[in-house]
């Protein structure tokens, strides 16, 4: 069988500067696209491996070093919480990038080397879009501290509710809401705060406590009441609806 160094060296360059810039955008590490086009090249002559006479162990551990190399080249090193991340992204998306392409060429009878390369990025925006998509999702999700009147703390998954506005018209404090059944034991409820509130179907008194403040994030809030609904059951381990002005603080 012939083989064609020089094509083999430029889809492995190609293939590793689609890898490189999917790491990149994926973590914002707004790294130059000349660094990203300097370790692709570096990470090109791994394909000169393939002509050492070496344990397949030995092979692997050869091109994870050069991988290594590839990432102080595109990223620079900072620390080792930043290296082990790129570190991370760079192989779990070379491992969804040759899966999808391995799966198209056993579906599609040896998918032609051509047409494999024109889906590559593709399949790469898709996992850029669906990464972005994911971490959206979960900085809706916050861990939740609260103090009440009495010292006593309670810890709750929260979730970031864009269309929970609800603020107290005297007060002017904004609300977070958690079921009834959350707090019991912890704070007994005597004399509440009334807020009018407007629903779907109706007008209603949602009955609020004061308390000492909120934690998200590690950030102290202090000027927040704490909303008891018996409508709120909760979903995804989530037991505390945050406000909406969180999110914009």
């Amino acid at each position: 069988m012939k083989i064609y160094i020089d094509l083999l060296i430029s889809l492995n360059f190609i293939y590793d500067l689609l890898i490189l810039i999917t790491v990149n955008l994926t973590l914002k590490r707004n790294s130059p696209f000349k660094r990203i086009f300097l370790a692709s090249l570096f990470g090109s002559l791994s394909t000169l491996t393939i002509f050492l006479k070496i344990n397949n162990y030995f092979l692997l551990i050869i091109n994870m070093i050069l991988g290594l190399i590839m990432l102080i080249i595109s990223f620079s090193y900072k620390n080792i919480k930043y290296f082990l991340t790129n570190f991370a992204y760079l192989y779990m998306t070379s491992v969804i990038l040759a899966g999808f392409l391995y799966f198209l060429k056993i579906q599609f009878n040896n998918l032609a080397y051509p047409i494999s390369l024109s889906i590559a990025p593709f399949i790469l925006y898709l996992y850029i879009k669906e990464q972005k998509n994911l971490k959206k999702i979960v900085n809706y999700y916050k861990k939740v501290i609260i103090t009440f009147k009495n010292n006593k703390t309670l810890e709750l998954n929260g979730f970031l509710d864009t269309g929970n506005k609800l603020k107290d018209p005297i007060t002017n404090k904004y609300i977070i809401l958690v079921n009834k059944k959350s707090i019991k034991g912890i704070y007994n409820i005597r004399s509440p705060i009334y807020v009018p509130i407007n629903t779907v179907n109706n007008h209603s008194l949602l009955p609020c406590i004061s308390i000492k403040n909120i934690i998200v994030d590690n950030k102290v809030y202090n000027n927040y009441l704490l909303g008891i609904s018996n409508d709120f059951k909760g979903f995804d381990n989530v037991n505390c609806l945050l406000n909406y002005h969180l999110g914009e603080g």
